[in-house]
């Protein structure tokens, strides 16, 4: 066996030891300016939340995963749910599971079916896009199809101009977990808007019309974006056959053109970081009397995104809402229950 015996590694041009070494406890001290934690710029990569349960007879754009949204248009009927099936040994308990409930052979040509990851331009300005110094992103996951095939995963910039970008991804083997990873490079061009509306979706095309897979992917460079372009090369044809299913595990989408290993982060902290696109209370509240009317003051447990929707189950009325709080109320009347809970949403 090989030894490198050194006291110290320093760069040829370096005034400092970059890696330091002590002999009598066999460590060392390393200087490190990479950043090792908050690596991953998505969350519930890991699918672990899923507040709003299991989504049946799905037609048309919906959430199910927390923070993954599932588009379909006149491209079948699905069912979006948590799964149990993992790829072994690799740290994950939940998988993102898509099944196909009604078939559709022949899309027309606008037709499609993609599941997407959605970011806030506020939380991507460390890629220092639109500039010479633009860094790329890498995106990991695990996927296990029913079909063998190809798909488009594409990038989709929203800003002064829409742009995208796009990989191909072979799947090689059915029903089986196969490990995938991808870089795209950085868009020197247009940089990502500071604000908190929808800037970058990562989308992977599972079935797609002409309208969507007529031409030919960008791969190598950013392009004003072309429909025809963006699920060009998607071959899985996912919405063919009701036996058909994919399921996502680990996706991991970080800055830099090196993959490194998923990142994990505890329950609580995936859940707060979801609650701010959109959280679910099943429980009643009681509305106490105030003057003439009756309200209950709700404060949501992380400032949400934007100015959120409310669902209320007992038909009451809503008022000030902001990303901190709203009231829910009845004008007239003694205090009371409002019943079956509330929902919530600040989604991109």
């Amino acid at each position: 066996m090989s030894q490198l015996n050194v006291n110290a590694i320093r760069s040829a041009n370096g005034t400092g030891d970059a890696i330091s070494l002590t002999a009598s406890d066999k460590t060392c001290t390393a200087n490190i300016t990479n950043n090792l934690s908050n690596r991953r710029l998505n969350i519930n990569g890991d699918f672990r939340v899923m507040q709003r349960g299991t989504q049946t007879s799905v037609t048309a754009g919906k959430y199910g995963i927390d923070r993954w949204k599932f588009e379909v248009g006149n491209c079948g009927t699905w069912t979006l749910s948590q799964d149990t099936d993992v790829p072994a040994g690799k740290g994950f308990a939940k998988s993102y599971k898509i099944q196909c409930t009604t078939a559709d052979a022949s899309p027309a040509a606008a037709d499609y079916v993609d599941t997407r990851y959605q970011f806030e331009g506020q939380d991507l300005q460390g890629l220092k896009w639109g500039g010479s110094d633009a860094k790329s992103i890498t995106v990991t996951f695990w996927i296990k199809c029913k079909k063998t095939g190809t798909f488009n995963l594409n990038l989709l910039a929203n800003g002064a101009a829409n742009k995208s970008l796009g990989k191909v991804i072979t799947i090689s083997t059915a029903d089986t977990w196969e490990f995938k990873s991808v870089t795209f490079a950085g868009d020197t061009a247009q940089a990502i808007i500071c604000d908190n509306a929808l800037r970058l979706s990562l989308v992977f095309w599972l079935d797609a019309g002409s309208d969507y897979k007529g031409g030919t992917s960008p791969t190598s460079a950013w392009e004003t974006l072309t429909s025809a372009n963006r699920a060009a090369s998607t071959t899985i044809a996912l919405a063919d056959n009701t036996a058909n299913y994919v399921n996502l595990c680990g996706v991991q989408i970080e800055a830099g053109d090196y993959a490194t290993d998923f990142e994990h982060r505890s329950y609580s902290d995936e859940l707060a970081r979801s609650q701010r696109y959109y959280y679910k209370n099943p429980s009643n509240m009681y509305l106490t009397k105030y003057g003439s009317a009756s309200i209950c003051n709700v404060f949501n447990p992380v400032t949400m995104r934007a100015n959120p929707t409310i669902t209320q189950g007992s038909g009451f009325s809503i008022s000030q809402i902001s990303p901190y709080s709203f009231y829910i109320y009845k004008s007239s009347g003694d205090s009371g229950v409002a019943e079956n809970g509330y929902e919530v949403s600040a989604e991109l």
